[in-house]
Order: C-alpha cells, then structure tokens, then sequence
C-alpha cells in the first residue's frame, strides 16, 4: 500500500531533476552563438563550396559525454546554417585524440562520419599518400598533412612533397588566438592556387565522393543519329549502396572515365533539360561537366541520378566506362583545409573572400558566455532543484509523497481507520 504512495511524486521529481540536470540543457546557457552563419556571409562561403563541421560545445566534455557534443554541435549547425551546398546536415567534426573507438561509434551515430585529425585510433585514412580508407571507421581518424597554414609555421618544401605523394592532403588552420588574428602563408596559398592536378575540397566532399565510389553502379546506353551518334549516361544511386552508408554521403558529382574508341565528343547535355554541361578541364572546384583528355577519354563529372547525353561525331563507336577517377576531374591529389575553433566566421574567413580557390572545412563552435554570464548554469540548476523541493512539500501537506509525515499527515484513508477504531474502543468501554 505505500509504494504507490511514493509513485507518483518521485517519478515527478525524476523527471524534472533529468530535464534540468542534461548536459545539453546546461551547456546551452554557457556559450553565444556565431550570428555571421545566418548572414549572407555563410551563405557566400557555401555557395564557394566551403563546407561546415562541428569542432566543440562550450559547457560540454568531448571525454565525458562524446555524444552530447556531436548531438549539440549537429543542431548548433543545423539551425543555423547548411552544412554544404550539397546537403543540410554536417558531416565533419574535430574529436580528439584521447577517444576510444566506443566514444567514436556514439559520435558517428549522431551523422558525423568524419573525424579528424589525428584521432590516434589504429584505423586510419590518409595519414600518407599510400593510406587509402577501405573501411567507414578509416575515417575516425583523418591525418594531418601539409603542416599549418600559418605563416611561421608552414613549409611550403613539406606541402610540395605531400602533394607529389598523392592522396589526401589535410592541412591545420586557425584563423584567430583569443583577440590576435594569425597571419597566413602567402607564398603557400599562392602554391596552392597556381599548382594544377589538385582537387580543392572539404572533409565532406572527400568522404562522399569515397563513399560513391564504392557503389560503382552505372547505366550506359548507345543510340544512333543522323549526325553520329548518342551515347546515355547516367550514375545510379542504388538503396541497397545507401544502406552501408546508412544514406549519409552527399550527392556530390562523381567523375566517371569513359571511353569511345577516340570519336570526338561534340556535346554532352542533360537528358531531362537539355541544357548543356560546361566544360571542366583544368577545373579543381567540385562541380559537373567533362572534358575529353588527349587520348579521347572522356572525364565527365555528375551527380547519381542526372541522366546525361553524350553527343559524337561517328557512328557504330563502341565504347566502355573505363573507371570512376579516385579524385574530382581525374586529379592525382586532393587537399582540404580544416580550420578548427572557429568561433567568428567573419574574422576568420575574411582575407580569403573572393580572391581564392581554396576551400575551407570550417570547424566550429559557439563562443563561451561572458564571465557575468557564468552564474546562469548554477542558477537553473539551482530553481530546478527547489520547485523539486516545493512540489514536494506541496504534496506531503495533502498526504502525498515521502515528505507527508513531517508534514505531520497521512494518507486520508489511514486517519479515517484510527478514526473507525477509536470509536470501537469508546463502545466497549460504555458497555
């Protein structure tokens, strides 16, 4: 009989004292939010192709909690901004290197299949030019190459040396050290812009675009013309593909090698528009199109699902899909730049507005509040715990709840039978 007593009122008290006490719930009142990511800025560096990733939650432990900080971060990003041109939801984030393997599996079950840099888990992905990913979790540990771009620290020799090796190249930034700006390599950004066969990219990209190419799932059709020929092209996003990825990666353009037997390719043009892609050569921005090498192979890069028509000059040419390239546009080697802590994307992005091809994976996270503002945390935590007190207290005056006896009452029905038996004993007495 008294356990349903203590039911109802501890099951409220449960509830509010979880309700106040979540992690989520206190972090959010110990950071400011990054107003530049709903102006037209943010908007700007998507549009440039630059990606956004996650990096830390003031108020929140990456070694205490690794998925309440994934979970905050992801609806940091989300609410605030698209994570890329290509899709909403981020897909990059920092962790560091004192995670276990379990932390990171709690972190990529919140969307996050990107983990860098330098994790030191065992697995890895592009520590050098030779660790190429094979598995999903590779990715839980991005390397960490070409050194900084920071002036001072950079090596312009390194960063050639890396990008000679092939594979992804991953280079650190920081835009900002508390109130001083840090000045970047101009020598090495300039390398950068003027140096061709290199894939400009983010964390996101690279990991989608490796993901779609483990698919390998193409249609491929030839139909003749007056004028030559046309051959129908077009990359499939198969479910059971998706379902590895558990329908992750971004449908990025994938570029896609194929050959026609050296016919000159005269256009190539959407199937369902009819508007014609531009043309890619020498391009190293992710973005569809093609072009056809010397050797008349042609490179042309589209997104799963876009039905394209390849116009040639002969007939009866045959053909074959020779390859899907390792890297956008056939490039021997890929480089992102991750800019970690950033918490004021105007100051951090500014200098390079405009003026560069280079993509950024911007790595951020809230500003922490104020130190005036630091009491707020305590102070809800503080009114949590006493309406749990007051309701308690409440309860207990109405003969509810653990609190009714040094209310000096009891449940209505205990009183009622002490009543009952008195009355008996004052009959007897009387006979």
């Amino acid at each position: 009989m008294g356990r349903p007593r203590f039911a109802l009122p501890g099951f409220l008290a449960f509830l509010i004292v979880a309700v106040v006490l979540h992690p989520v719930a206190l972090a959010q009142s110990a950071w400011e939010e990054d107003g530049w990511l709903r102006t037209s800025l943010g908007q700007e560096r998507l549009d440039a192709g630059d990606e956004f990733g996650c990096y830390a939650m003031p108020g929140l432990s990456w070694q205490n909690d690794p998925g309440a900080v994934a979970q905050a971060c992801r609806n940091y990003i989300e609410e605030r901004i698209n994570a890329s041109r290509w899709d909403t939801s981020p897909l990059s984030t920092y962790t560091p290197a004192t995670l276990t393997m379990a932390d990171h599996t709690k972190i990529a079950s919140q969307g996050f299949t990107v983990h860098g840099d330098m994790t030191g888990l065992e697995d890895s992905a592009w520590h050098n030019g030779s660790d190429v990913p094979v598995d999903l979790w590779d990715w839980y540990n991005l390397g960490r190459r070409g050194g900084s771009l920071e002036k001072g620290i950079s090596s312009l020799d390194a960063l050639q040396d890396e990008i000679e090796a092939g594979g992804l190249v991953n280079m650190y930034w920081i835009g900002r050290v508390n109130d001083a700006t840090v000045r970047h390599d101009r020598d090495v950004l300039d390398y950068l812009e003027q140096t061709q066969g290199i894939w400009l990219t983010t964390w996101g990209e690279a990991w989608s675009s490796w993901s779609g190419k483990r698919c390998y799932e193409h249609a491929l059709s030839m139909s003749e013309t007056d004028n030559g020929s046309v051959l129908s092209f077009e990359s499939l996003q198969e479910e059971a593909c998706l379902s590895v990825s558990n329908g992750l990666p971004w449908n990025v353009p994938l570029t896609w090698l194929i050959d026609v037997e050296g016919a000159e390719v005269v256009s190539i043009t959407s199937n369902e528009s009819g508007i014609p892609l531009s043309s890619i050569e020498g391009e190293r921005n992710t973005k569809e199109g093609w072009w056809q090498q010397p050797d008349g192979t042609v490179v042309l890069s589209v997104v799963n699902g876009h039905r394209v028509d390849i116009s040639l000059n002969a007939s009866d040419v045959a053909h074959d899909v020779l390859a899907q390239a390792e890297f956008f546009n056939n490039h021997s080697a890929a480089l992102t730049i991750a800019a970690h802590e950033t918490t004021d994307l105007f100051k951090w992005s500014k200098r390079f507005a405009g003026e560069s091809d280079v993509r950024f994976t911007w790595l951020v996270q809230p500003r922490p509040a104020d130190a005036q503002d630091a009491w707020i945390p305590y102070a809800v935590v503080g009114v949590g715990v006493l309406s749990t007190f007051l309701m308690l207290a409440v309860l207990g005056r109405e003969g509810l709840g653990p609190w009714s006896k040094l209310a000096g009452q009891g449940p209505p029905q205990n009183r009622q039978e002490t009543l009952h038996e008195k009355r008996s004993l004052d009959a007897d007495e009387e006979a």
